[in-house]
């Protein structure tokens, strides 16, 4: 996991985004463990407090779960929540950039679907 000190977003948001990022990719799996906040903060040289909000995050978007006994677990519908958030969220914003972008250069509805198939069939 890597994370950008440097970066505007804060660095709890970038842990559940890596987290959410690795479980999409299928290095954590659900009914897994999760990265836990000792070994995040121990791991990334930071406060575990910060690690902590950073699971805490994903523990409120339901992405995990406290298992009695066990460390968080990653919940069966982990990959569905997160895409579900990530289509709601990030793809939403990109399409309403690109469709800001395409009015301001004058470019037809029609030619940008056309561009977008283009790029989406390769």
């Amino acid at each position: 996991m890597k994370i950008n000190f440097n970066d505007v977003v804060p660095i709890y948001l970038q842990i559940a985004d890596a987290i959410e990022d690795d479980i999409l990719s299928g290095h954590l799996n659900p009914g897994e463990n999760c990265y836990s906040q000792v070994v995040l903060a121990r791991e990334l040289s930071i406060n575990p407090a910060t690690a902590g909000k950073g699971i805490r995050l994903l523990v409120e978007r339901g992405i995990l779960e406290k298992v009695r006994g066990q460390a968080m677990v990653i919940r069966d519908d982990a990959v569905e929540k997160i895409k579900k958030r990530k289509v709601d969220e990030s793809l939403s914003a990109m399409v309403k950039a690109l469709v800001n972008e395409a009015k301001k250069l004058d470019i037809e509805e029609s030619q940008l679907i056309n561009k977008i198939r283009e790029e989406y069939h390769g």
